[in-house]
């Protein structure tokens, strides 16, 4: 069992940045894939970006060039850099683990609870 905790939510204006962490409490599958989503209120949820064992990344296209997904292996978390902030980054963003090799979305199997991000505009 895997448990994953998110932290650094919280309230930014349009244009700043944010940085959300997840640290998993240990490490299920030799190879992996930690990836980050976000949930809008009245939206499905939605891929924001992943990263693999390997340091491979993947990126949604509504945040190619303003996040950035990295990790720390040491410290068993990953990180969402978000920069450039906009009002519809608003949602709650949760951090997921599973198995796998090559970084995007999927079926993850373990699922954070999730930290609210609200830009305003």
């Amino acid at each position: 069992q895997v448990q994953l905790v998110e932290s650094g939510g919280g309230l930014v204006q349009a244009g700043g940045s944010l940085r959300l962490s997840c640290a998993a409490s240990t490490r299920t599958f030799s190879t992996y894939v930690m990836g980050w989503f976000r949930q809008a209120p009245g939206k499905e949820r939605e891929f924001v970006a992943a990263i693999s064992w390997s340091g491979a990344t993947n990126y949604a296209d509504s945040v190619k060039g303003r996040f950035t997904v990295s990790k720390d292996n040491a410290k068993d978390t990953v990180y969402l850099q978000m920069n450039s902030l906009k009002a519809e980054d608003t949602a709650v963003y949760y951090c997921a683990y599973r198995t796998g090799i090559v970084p995007g979305p999927g079926k993850y199997a373990y699922w954070g609870q999730g930290t609210q991000v609200t830009v305003s505009s």
